[in-house]
């Protein structure tokens, strides 16, 4: 395994620890007024840095390797990054669809999109990233609604 890949893979792991102690977090303590908005927080920064992935392809002017334009790979990179954004903002009804939907896009656009510019190693790993974030995600809000959290301004 290369050195580059370990890595990733062990980031990408320690990525998953928020999603998957915000569930349980709220369950335990629903009177934290802080797990909500750290948790969607957590949410929105990950989706903007994945998003970040994008404005780097973007700017490969002298080494165009790979299959969409860079005009295409910088309107991505935005677009989510405006999506991480206004998901913060967005009442809870709203955040527990768009972080899950907006997590499945990024997906899909790389493995889509980008197939060929990835290798396949990390199109597998950010499958399973993906996966146990979206659940964790998806988790949270039905928490959230079970537990009848009052929707707060996260901003």
């Amino acid at each position: 395994m290369l050195a580059t890949q370990r890595l990733a893979v062990a980031v990408g792991l320690a990525g998953l620890i928020p999603f998957l102690a915000g569930p349980p977090a709220l369950l335990l303590w629903p009177e934290c007024t802080q797990i909500v908005p750290l948790f969607y927080l957590y949410a929105a920064g990950i989706l903007a840095f994945m998003a970040g992935i994008y404005w780097a392809i973007s700017m490969q002017v002298e080494d165009r390797a790979y299959p969409i334009s860079p005009l295409v790979s910088l309107l991505l990179s935005q677009g989510f990054f405006i999506v991480a954004g206004l998901g913060l903002l967005a009442p809870q009804s709203m955040r527990t669809g768009v972080f899950p939907l907006a997590y499945i896009a990024l997906y899909i656009v790389d493995h889509r999109l980008l197939d060929s510019y990835w290798p396949h190693w990390y199109l597998r790993l950010r499958g399973g990233l993906t996966l146990v974030a979206v659940l964790c995600l998806l988790g949270f809000g039905l928490v959230e609604g079970f537990l009848g959290v009052p929707s707060l301004a996260l901003l």
